[in-house]
């Protein structure tokens, strides 16, 4: 018999036909899209699972979500919350959700989650033509949908009326008293933490569409929400407010990458590597995740028992990772200036930063053999590096350590130090479901014997200390597909590549960010209609703002028609 998972994805690409039809990537399989040529591997399939495959996040009881009303009383779900950005999944099971948004079971039910493709997959627009780019920067109000929950759930806790309207939607009409007042109990106890991180971590102004400081979110999550005494675990003193947004990274290439984060305070390079960052960025998205102390585990803390990180469904999503190549241009250019254009990025961005060369080995496998990528200071907004200082108390995990990886965590420390420390201790105790009681001797020989060179590895996951980089340096990525991940720099200040080859102190000011794209300047069109923020970016003088405008002065000095085939050229990646 096919597995549960099978039988999803069979329905899936059976609605994705019947939606439309299935012929060439390079062509519409959606009345409403275009999707771009990303390879051979990017097949259909492919794309099905990415949209929809579950990575352990548990964002809100699907019941409960689909019961509630935005303030206009239409359904919070309506349209596929296309009002943030999000996309239609053709194929989602139930119907109705975005791509990203996922459906998994739990003891009370099923539950609402995301995964990668929530925030890497991207719809630009060309004289009324979409065109989908999958792992590509997405263009959503990320901020305006936690807000807009966390306002959801709260008014129907502030009247019996309003939740006892809320309750016969989720139970029935014939709901008793007591199970009304026992799902109460439910949402107000989803809803104190919820809240906590809402009220405490979103930044004013936020963050915007297309950008969000997931570096930021993940350390509140853990260590505000995860660490704390039961039965709330909270630790609101290490919530601090997540103002340092970046834009969402291109995906095609990114297990390739020596380092990944902005920063490059994440090793990659093999399969475990690939795990622990992605045990990371699900912790961000509304994993459950309470370790508890436990003398009877190896390394005294229960990491996994409750927990509910998908590692075999991580490990699927990195497998569909390396499958994404990066878009091709869609549209014709000029040879003429793409030759021209090859010569000058040689000469102006290849050299020690944007060329693929070899990185460093950390796999016997070649297959994954990393491109350099690396971390240097070129002039650009420091406010991500800020966050970085902050301490925090660890909480249940304070005096925790793991042999090899780090000394027992002191109170107060670094909250890289804290992720470190529950990323590994979970994925080598979902490796090693070991219990100390019988034959220690036997099961400490049984652990040391898993620790393989990629194993042993995990030291670099997360391996950051504030002597890694100089302060301000970030990661250098090979350009491949960069025509389609406007805005640029790693905080999104600049909206065009035309943009950035100018110097820093005649860019635009500000700007709006959205779906309709402009060929010419390569980036984001002035108009824009999908959102109606307007970013306001700063000067070199504010270099701290996350916000700043500021650095890669690079190009800059080349002449107009240089700039024009460099462009060119760079369409071509």
């Amino acid at each position: 018999m096919p597995s549960a998972h099978l039988k999803r994805l069979i329905l899936k690409l059976a609605l994705i036909y019947i939606a439309g039809v299935l012929i060439s990537p390079a062509c519409a399989v959606s009345p409403g899209w275009i999707a771009t040529d990303q390879g051979i591997n990017w097949t259909a399939i492919a794309r099905a699972d990415f949209y929809s495959h579950d990575q352990g996040s548990r964002v809100i009881p699907l019941r409960w979500v689909t019961a509630l009303k935005q303030p206009s009383g239409e359904p919070f779900m309506a349209d596929s919350l296309s009002r943030y950005g999000y996309l239609a999944n053709e194929g989602s099971m139930p119907p109705g959700l975005p791509v990203g948004f996922t459906v998994a079971s739990s003891t009370n039910g099923e539950v609402l989650g995301m995964t990668c493709a929530a925030c890497h997959t991207r719809q630009i627009t060309v004289k009324g033509q979409s065109y989908r780019i999958d792992g590509g920067p997405a263009i959503v109000d990320f901020q305006s949908f936690l807000t807009d929950l966390d306002v959801a759930v709260g008014s129907v806790l502030k009247t019996d009326t309003d939740f006892d309207d809320f309750a016969r939607t989720v139970i029935g009409s014939s709901a008793t008293a007591d199970q009304v007042a026992a799902l109460r109990k439910d949402v107000a106890d989803w809803y104190l933490p919820y809240d906590k991180i809402m009220n405490l971590g979103l930044p004013n102004p936020a963050w915007g569409p297309g950008r969000l400081d997931a570096v930021s979110m993940i350390f509140n999550r853990l260590t505000g929400l995860d660490l704390g005494p039961p039965p709330t675990f909270i630790i609101e003193g290490n919530i601090q407010p997540a103002t340092a947004p970046v834009r969402y990274p291109f995906l095609w290439n990114a297990a390739r990458q020596d380092t990944t984060q902005w920063p490059g305070f994440a090793d990659n390079g093999n399969s475990v590597l690939g795990l622990a960052r992605n045990v990371g960025e699900v912790t961000g998205v509304f994993a459950v995740f309470h370790p508890v102390k436990d003398g009877g585990r190896l390394l005294g803390i229960d990491y996994v028992d409750d927990n509910s990180t998908n590692f075999n469904g991580l490990n699927r999503l990195e497998q569909l990772i390396r499958m994404i190549g990066p878009p091709k241009w869609p549209w014709p250019t000029n040879p003429t200036l793409v030759a021209r254009g090859r010569k000058l990025f040689a000469q102006n961005c290849a050299a020690n930063c944007h060329e693929v060369k070899t990185g460093k080995i950390r796999s016997l496998n070649l297959a994954e053999a990393t491109w350099a990528t690396p971390i240097q200071n070129v002039g650009t907004d420091t406010r991500e590096w800020s966050n970085m200082d902050r301490l925090v108390d660890p909480g249940v995990l304070t005096g925790a350590s793991i042999p090899g990886l780090n000394l027992p965590l002191k109170n107060p420390t670094a909250p890289i130090s804290v992720l470190q420390l529950a990323v590994v201790g979970s994925i080598i105790q979902h490796a090693l479901p070991l219990v100390v009681p019988t034959d220690l001797a036997d099961q400490i020989a049984r652990a040391g014997s898993a620790f393989t060179p990629e194993t042993a590895s995990l030291t670099g996951a997360f391996g950051f200390t504030p002597t890694t980089a100089a302060r301000g340096s970030y990661e250098s990525r090979v350009l491949r597909g960069i025509w389609a991940a406007a805005p640029y720099l790693h905080n999104g200040s600049v909206p065009t590549l035309t943009e950035l080859l100018k110097p820093s102190r005649e860019r635009v000011t500000s700007f709006k960010i959205g779906p309709a794209y402009d060929l010419d300047t390569v980036g984001l069109a002035t108009e824009q209609t999908a959102f109606t923020q307007v970013l306001q970016t700063t000067d070199c003088g504010d270099l701290d703002s996350g916000n700043s405008r500021c650095g890669h002065e690079f190009g800059t000095a080349l002449s107009p028609s240089q700039k024009k085939a460099l462009l060119e050229y760079l369409k071509t990646l």
